[in-house]
């Protein structure tokens, strides 16, 4: 009867161990990928957050143009007009 017993135990908690190890396992790659997950969307709010408050070197020299042609416009027509009332 013992024999018996230790028969069916022994490959019983084998069994139950493995399931265990397996249950642990599925656990442990749910969470990596939740933390995967989460990581890059911090990643992308970051980046999101970056490019929305740094403006960029060829931004500044494209505005930088775009200003001095404004100037450039408004002084060529303030010119004419100090001419033309002359």
């Amino acid at each position: 009867m013992n024999e018996h017993f230790i028969q069916i135990l022994i490959p019983a908690s084998g069994l139950i161990s493995g399931l265990i190890g397996t249950f642990v396992g599925l656990q442990n790659r749910a969470l990596l990928a939740e933390v995967r997950k989460e990581l890059a969307e911090l990643e992308n709010r970051i980046i999101t957050r970056i490019n929305g408050t740094f403006v960029r070197t060829s931004e500044c020299h494209l505005r930088e143009d775009h200003l001095r042609e404004r100037l450039d416009a408004l002084s060529e027509e303030l010119k004419n007009r100090t001419a033309a009332g002359l």
